[in-house]
């Protein structure tokens, strides 16, 4: 009964310390979470400033898996090219080896839990006074980390595994084999982390397991080194929907870490020998090392640590080649050539916090703006077009444009309602409502470009001819709606407006409400006055009026937008 409560208490405390790092992940996260993906999309310049970037932000938020998503959803957005997507995902490799520095730290051999609890009491409080709620979300994370940690390490001296003969007979047996033993734990290592989805928590694992003396140092390296092909396997999976430089971006990520496990196990002994030595460590294959806990944690970081730092410093003059190599791997194929009518940023799913995915959503929001703005520049080619084949040409194309504005306002409306039924702040769950009215109304801007499309078909087929100052009329609302849709997608880029940016737009909507009533009257005195029949005159309005209507939806986001600024 004493063991089955040993394991359970092992179980839990590895299942509190996975969840402890998520909560501290998202508390940093949704505090810093927005700018670091402006560092992400902006402070890639070249190489090793791609390198400090993807080291930086991974460090920083505690998660690697974000990292790559971001830069894998990037990637398919055009904003990082591949090369330095590759810099990127080099750094995070190398941030988020300060985990393993967080649990050498919080699980030395002193007991932190009078610390953690004092700190759990501080978190709480924290989170209740709302204003610090993410302050008291990352503290909360940080101090189960912590706890999970000391649970693990006290709950395994308690077990005295190096003392259960079928635990050591296990380990002893498992490695005596050389080499080979190497890629069993390497193998283990790969799985386990694919199968949790964290390296964290198999880094644990791996520090209690050496710490108690039951697992050598050089198996437990073995595991580490699994744990980095492991984790590679989120990425790909991200990256199966999204575009083809994404996938690219995604399997540079797995060959990079499958290079340096391949020269590692080259010099592998002589290399966790000189790592022992740093700590003044006698490194013995094969055999359990008989010293402090702390020290062989210790060990365990620094070769991870060293190893990400080494295998980047030799890959990163050779990220040219690293790009052809993936190229190579997964090639480009003809169909795949036209992107519009896929998603660019969340593609690959939710990222880790709500507080992301609702940033990528505004991305997409903001590809979605500059679709739905491509139509009105085709129904103005559709206008002067006389053509029958190009025009039917253009037609297709608006009618194709239609399709994938319907199809994005579903597919972003259903990823918003996914990142609704997650944890979200009032002011986020505020946001996703305001995103949700602004997908609408671009589609109803998707809708009145193809209604417009089918008006002027109409007029194409029926051979009706506008008069000049018909003609000169919709060339002049065509131009207002073109820069209010202008200014629209540029505050929908910067998810921003000023107020005069707002006053400017709502005169320009005015100046088009008034035309529109000005216009309606002019034409129903040249219908009377028999400048041009009544069926002209009603294509002409049809044409005019649903212009206005696209002015109305250009003006609802634009109040969506300014409202999301100012209510914050």
């Amino acid at each position: 009964m004493q063991l089955v409560l040993q394991i359970i208490t092992l179980i839990g405390s590895v299942a509190m310390l996975m969840y402890g790092l998520k909560v501290m992940s998202e508390g940093l996260q949704k505090m810093a979470g927005s700018k670091l993906s402006n560092v992400l999309g902006t402070a890639t310049t070249n190489r090793f400033t791609g390198v400090l970037t993807g080291a930086f932000i991974t460090a920083a938020v505690q998660s690697s898996t974000a990292t790559t998503v971001m830069t894998v959803s990037f990637v398919s957005a055009g904003i990082l090219s591949l090369a330095q997507a590759i810099s990127v995902i080099m750094g995070a490799n190398i941030g988020t080896t300060f985990t393993a520095w967080i649990m050498v730290l919080g699980g030395g051999s002193f007991d932190l839990r009078l610390v953690v609890y004092t700190a759990i009491v501080l978190a709480v409080a924290l989170i209740y006074t709302k204003k610090n709620a993410n302050l008291g979300d990352f503290l909360m994370g940080l101090s189960l980390l912590l706890l999970g940690l000391t649970t693990l390490k006290i709950n395994a001296t308690e077990m005295h595994l190096d003392e259960m003969t079928p635990v050591r007979n296990f380990f002893m047996a498992t490695s005596s084999w050389g080499y080979g033993s190497y890629f069993l734990y390497l193998l283990v290592g790969g799985v386990l982390t694919f199968a949790v989805q964290s390296s964290a928590a198999i880094m644990a694992i791996t520090m209690t397991l050496c710490s108690t003396h039951v697992l050598p140092i050089d198996m437990g390296i073995s595991l580490v080194l699994g744990e980095n092909i492991g984790t590679t396997i989120t990425s790909n999976i991200v990256a199966l929907s999204a575009s083809v430089q994404a996938r690219r971006a995604a399997m540079a990520h797995l060959v990079f870490n499958l290079f340096g496990v391949i020269w590692v196990l080259c010099v592998f002994r002589w290399f966790v020998g000189n790592v022992c030595k740093i700590w003044g460590v006698e490194f013995e294959p094969g055999v359990p090392s008989d010293v402090s806990p702390d020290k062989l944690n210790a060990i365990l970081a620094t070769f991870h640590t060293a190893f990400n730092v080494i295998n980047t410093c030799i890959l990163i003059g050779f990220i040219p080649y690293l790009e052809k190599l993936v190229c190579y791997i997964i090639p480009s194929k003809p169909e795949q050539k036209d992107t519009d009518s896929q998603l660019r940023f969340i593609s690959g799913g939710l990222m880790s916090t709500s507080e992301l995915s609702i940033l990528q959503a505004w991305k997409e929001v903001h590809v979605f703006a500059v679709r739905a703005q491509r139509m009105i520049g085709m129904v103005h080619d559709l206008f002067y077009e006389e053509d029958n084949q190009q025009f039917a040409m253009i037609y297709s194309r608006i009618e194709k444009y239609e399709g994938i504005c319907d199809r994005m306002e579903y597919e972003i409306a259903q990823y918003l309602n996914e990142v609704a039924d997650g944890r979200l702040s009032d002011q986020s769950k505020h946001e996703v409502h305001k995103m949700l009215r602004i997908v609408s109304e671009l589609e109803s801007v998707g809708d009145a470009n193809f209604n417009l499309s089918r008006y002027i078909k109409h007029k194409h087929e029926a051979k009706i001819a506008f008069n000049e100052n018909q003609t000169k009329n919709v060339e002049q609302m065509i131009y207002l709606v073109t820069s209010a849709q202008t200014m629209m997608v540029e505050a929908l880029e910067r998810v921003s407006i000023t107020q005069d940016e707002f006053f400017q737009m709502t005169n320009m909507e005015a100046e088009i409400n008034n035309f529109r009533d000005e216009l309606k009257s002019q034409n129903m005195a040249s219908i009377t006055e028999k400048e041009y029949d009544y069926s002209t005159g009603v294509n002409y309005m049809d044409i005019i009026l649903e212009l206005e209507k696209m002015g109305d939806y250009i003006i609802n986001v634009e109040e969506a937008v300014y409202e999301h600024k100012h209510d914050k």
